[in-house]
């Protein structure tokens, strides 16, 4: 992919978040003659619509990847519903608008897997979207990010802003959030059975039936993607960004049992929640563009397991 000279500028918001540890030097490799700015929530709180502006006056961007958002696991979502739908909706609201007013070409973000409806048939084509309600443990958080999808329909209908919205499967890779409230299901794992082995401890206790399906993708994978869908596509519908494929979380427990080299047992618990029994991602539109993510999950699960161990050693870890 020649991409030198497309975009001169580009800003990455939420770069120092788990995905964006990945999507930066994706970006970097991609366009070596662009200034990429990566900046934070420290460098500026998009919360307030004064400070949006003035990030964008001090980038000046000419593309945005915006990954910007408060995320977690089924706990956090559980615990703050209300936060989960005002800060996202916020944030993304006031980024979308305030970078049209900018005169930013080109804008690309992301929304949540769990923004389709609790009773989509998997595989989950792009289709599905509005067919019903979300997940309502993560409801709030989903339907927050389901109204980008909306306002980039809107702003390309009515102004021809160009904006992307990209939709990865269950994310995992290294840099995830492994804080035991606000942890996806591979970190929380993760971390239980690596603290379980170094404690010498007999059982690990995994949440809900262990029965649900899921469709996991490599972060490095969907980072890798990012150029070419700031480069070449040019439509507000969405395409799903995943593997496509299923494996149960009893299935993803074993693997990192073994990975991690705990030698206990695994129960679970089964009054925790599920959530959705079934959820794998429809990348039929993905392969049509002739992209994919190939990276195997044993093999993206060994490069998280190697990176976590050391990362708590040396202390750089989220926990």
């Amino acid at each position: 992919m020649n991409s030198a000279a497309t975009f001169q500028r580009i800003l990455v918001t939420g770069a120092s978040g788990f995905l964006g540890h990945h999507v930066v030097p994706a970006l970097r490799a991609a366009f070596p003659h662009a200034e990429i700015c990566a900046v934070r929530r420290a460098d500026y709180d998009l919360l307030d619509p004064a400070q949006v502006e003035r990030m964008l006056r001090d980038t000046r961007p000419e593309a945005v990847v915006h990954l910007a958002a408060k995320v977690g696991g089924i706990l956090a979502n559980r615990n703050y519903p209300a936060d989960f739908l005002y800060e996202n909706l916020v944030i993304n609201t006031q980024t979308f608008h305030a970078c049209f007013r900018a005169g930013v070409r080109k804008f690309l973000t992301f929304m949540g897997g769990c923004s389709y409806p609790a009773t989509a048939v998997s595989p989950i084509g792009e289709d599905q979207m509005w067919n019903g309600y979300p997940q309502p443990e993560s409801a709030p958080y989903s339907t927050a990010k389901k109204m980008v999808l909306v306002q980039s329909e809107s702003y390309r209908r009515q102004y021809g802003f160009n904006s992307v919205v990209l939709i990865p499967g269950n994310v995992y890779g290294e840099y995830d959030n492994f804080n035991a409230e606000y942890a996806h299901v591979i970190p929380a794992l993760m971390r239980r059975f690596v603290e379980a082995r170094e404690q010498g401890a007999r059982e690990v206790v995994g949440f809900g039936s262990g029965r649900p399906r899921r469709d996991f993708v490599y972060a490095g994978d969907v980072a890798a993607l990012v150029p070419w869908f700031l480069e070449h596509y040019d439509s507000s519908t969405p395409v799903n960004i995943s593997s496509g494929t299923a494996v149960a979380i009893s299935e993803l427990a074993e693997l990192l049992r073994g990975l991690t080299g705990f030698a206990g047992r695994i129960t679970w618990d089964h009054s925790q929640p599920d959530g959705q029994m079934e959820k794998i991602f429809d990348v039929t539109a993905l392969r049509r563009l002739g992209l994919r993510c190939p990276t195997p999950l044993e093999e993206g699960l060994r490069r998280t397991v190697a990176w976590f161990v050391r990362a708590r050693q040396e202390g750089t870890v989220r926990l």
